[in-house]
């Protein structure tokens, strides 16, 4: 099988999914080839290395990229944020000659932009394409903080919305990210029977259990240990977990924040402000790293703001905190709730609320190693089976390999015609 796939994103950048996907059916025997842009997220810089040119072409392992130019941003304008993403899209949309002679487009779509250039090539005779569907648009355009409710992202929707029916109805598959997810895309015009779901998988390929699987929480230490792995941005809403952690400091919780963003700067200063003495802040540290931190810890916190849009998305910070057998004090409200409600992963608690996340927090400094060490079985379990590497990419090979196997029964039958 021949793939080409399309992504804004790609090593040396932090999001694996792309690269696991490449490298994974590379490794299986498949023919594969990147399209992607020059690495700059999440600084919003060029990597140190690279420079942008017209194409370059590089190897990764079995797979051959072609880095194509963009708009390099990060900022909170949307404005350079649309021409960060647009600049990539109209880029990659030149590069058919490139994708010629593949059987299938996967398209890694955290926004929809990158699947302009397929969408147009299978107007006119390009290979199907396969969305897998990161976050909804425009929902998550008009949801966030770069562009006010009102007149704007009204706006926003009118063009949007026509073109990503069109883009749902030509692909040949659509993988979703979690179940209200696969609902709500069915509903904006998705094939049913095209329709599939796949939760993200973490970035480890954890073949063993971790080896702090066993340890359990030690309340006769007093100290109940929270890590916070991921971007800092406006959408995670850490200032409301830096309240509630300062608020629960008598219980013993101490929160460990790992990672940079754009609203880093604002989650420091609320910490300064409370003079809070049980959160620390580390920055980025290198992914290898980060293994230790999960294992000298308790629990994972996985936050986001209260927005309809968060109700059907799972983000990573949930994969990597079960990878590590971590159970999760999570505001994520949707699938992410009933979820670690359901398997008894954690602890839940209101987005954007306080008082519900300072109770979370207390309840899990109650929790006594027998009963942590419990919730770790099952965080562990539920990554082995649903969000491992493995099945992650078999999944996609799967859906992958049935939309070609399609497109060769209908060229059977066209020629038999």
């Amino acid at each position: 099988m021949k793939v080409l796939i399309l992504s804004q994103y790609y090593p040396p950048e932090g999001l694996h999914i792309p690269a696991t996907v490449a490298r994974g059916l590379a490794d299986r025997g498949h023919d594969v080839r990147v399209v992607t842009g020059y690495p700059n997220y999440p600084e919003g810089r060029i990597y140190d290395g690279y420079s942008q040119k017209l194409r370059s072409h590089e190897s990764d392992g079995g797979v051959e990229v072609m880095r194509v130019p963009l708009w390099i941003d990060h900022s909170q304008s949307a404005f350079k944020r649309i021409l960060n993403y647009t600049t990539f899209a109209l880029s990659a949309a030149t590069t058919r000659s490139f994708a010629r002679g593949a059987d299938v487009i996967y398209v890694y779509a955290t926004q929809m932009t990158p699947s302009l250039g397929p969408w147009l090539w299978r107007m006119t005779g390009g290979a199907p394409y396969v969305l897998h569907v990161q976050d909804l648009w425009p929902d998550s355009i008009t949801g966030s903080s770069l562009v006010r409710k009102g007149f704007a992202a009204k706006v926003i929707e009118s063009l949007l919305n026509p073109w990503l029916v069109s883009l749902y109805r030509r692909s040949a598959a659509v993988i979703g990210i979690a179940p209200t997810m696969v609902k709500t895309l069915v509903e904006r015009g998705s094939a049913s029977d095209r329709t599939h779901l796949v939760y993200n998988w973490a970035v480890e390929s954890a073949a063993e259990e971790p080896k702090g699987l066993l340890k359990g929480a030690d309340p006769g230490r007093g100290t109940t240990r929270v890590i916070y792995g991921g971007n800092v941005g406006d959408m995670q809403d850490l200032v409301t977990a830096v309240e509630a952690v300062h608020a629960a400091r008598d219980s013993g919780v101490h929160l460990t924040i790992v990672g940079d963003g754009v609203a880093l700067p604002q989650v420091r200063a609320a910490a300064e402000r409370l003079g809070a003495t049980n959160i620390e802040f580390q920055g980025r540290v290198p992914r290898e790293q980060m293994a230790d931190l999960y294992e000298r810890s308790d629990y994972a916190l996985v936050t986001l703001r209260d927005l309809p849009v968060f109700r059907g998305t799972i983000p990573s910070k949930l994969q990597a905190s079960l990878a590590h057998a971590l159970p999760v004090i999570t505001t994520v409200q949707g699938d992410v709730r009933t979820f670690v409600e359901d398997q008894e992963l954690g602890f839940t608690a209101d987005a954007e609320s306080v008082t519900s996340l300072e109770s979370a927090l207390r309840q899990a400094a109650r929790t006594g190693a027998d009963d942590q060490k419990g919730m770790a079985r099952r965080a562990w379990g539920a990554y082995v089976s649903r969000f491992s590497r493995e099945s992650g990419v078999t999944a996609v090979e799967g859906i992958l390999q049935s939309v070609v196997a399609s497109k060769d029964t209908e060229g059977m039958m066209d020629a038999g015609a």
